[in-house]
């Protein structure tokens, strides 16, 4: 169910304005059919969740296409333009590098990188905010990117972690475990993974798969002997899209107040 102020929201009023197919009417149709609420204070918040859910996939499918490469922390790389690799093979935005820029360089120039799964999905949520906000509200948002892990976001990306959900919507993040992962190759003991809908899913290093296609490759990847397979974990992780349409809203607001001095003095 969806409620808008408090008040039930009947989707019919907006999902002619989406295409047949298209996730965004994917997604209002879940949330809609949901035993939970999911409460919006305005239909531009829920309009911008859809947005972002969408350009997240859209991010995850450019960057499975790409040659973007799977490596370890201790051997990743990336373009030394933009990025100052750390010790701990994450990515720190270089000082005086438009952050939009530099998300942006990933994809133009994706042969210059190479990481891990957790910082490959952190990725996507970046380029998809960044979709959505456009450069001048996401660079004024995220000015101190350090591309890793879930630890190392910035604090306006604030990705939540939630164990009791009824639907998992495209552009959620969840994971596999493997239990039983070969100690050569630690780096396989799970893989995190974006919804992408339809029952398909985008992780790096495995591409745009299945949950059972995934699954096996994870299984391939156990120690000598194993006996328990490779499964897909109830929990996700989510960004707190409230607080992202916080703070574009806020940040629109803003400029629309300087567009109009500006036109004014102009005058």
């Amino acid at each position: 169910m969806i409620k808008i102020s408090n008040s039930n929201f009947d989707i019919n009023s907006i999902i002619a304005q989406y295409k047949d197919n298209s996730i965004e009417r994917y997604i209002l149709n879940e949330l809609s059919s949901s035993s939970q609420t999911y409460y919006y204070n305005s239909l531009e918040e829920l309009k911008l969740e859809l947005d972002l859910r969408k350009n997240i996939v859209d991010a995850s499918i450019k960057l499975s296409m790409s040659k973007f490469r799977f490596r370890t922390f201790r051997k990743s790389i990336c373009n030394p333009e933009y990025w100052e690799r750390t010790k701990q093979g994450g990515f720190l935005l270089k000082e005086g590098i438009k952050a939009s820029a530099a998300i942006d360089d990933i994809y133009k120039n994706s042969s210059k990188y190479g990481t891990e799964c957790a910082t490959a999905i952190v990725i996507v949520y970046y380029r998809g905010c960044l979709s959505s906000f456009r450069e001048k509200i996401f660079d004024s948002t995220f000015k101190h990117i350090y591309l890793m892990d879930w630890q190392n976001t910035d604090e306006n990306l604030s990705l939540d972690v939630l164990t009791d959900v009824d639907v998992y919507l495209p552009g959620d993040c969840r994971y596999f475990k493997n239990p039983e992962v070969n100690p050569i190759t630690p780096e396989w003991q799970g893989e995190n993974v974006i919804v992408l809908g339809n029952g398909k899913y985008y992780g790096h290093g495995i591409g745009i798969k299945n949950a059972d296609e995934i699954i096996a490759a994870l299984n391939k990847r156990r120690i000598i002997g194993a006996t328990h397979s490779a499964y897909l974990l109830d929990s996700v992780t989510r960004p707190n899209f409230k607080q992202l349409a916080d703070i574009y809203f806020n940040a629109s607001s803003r400029t629309d107040k300087i567009s109009s001095i500006k036109t004014s003095q102009t005058w």
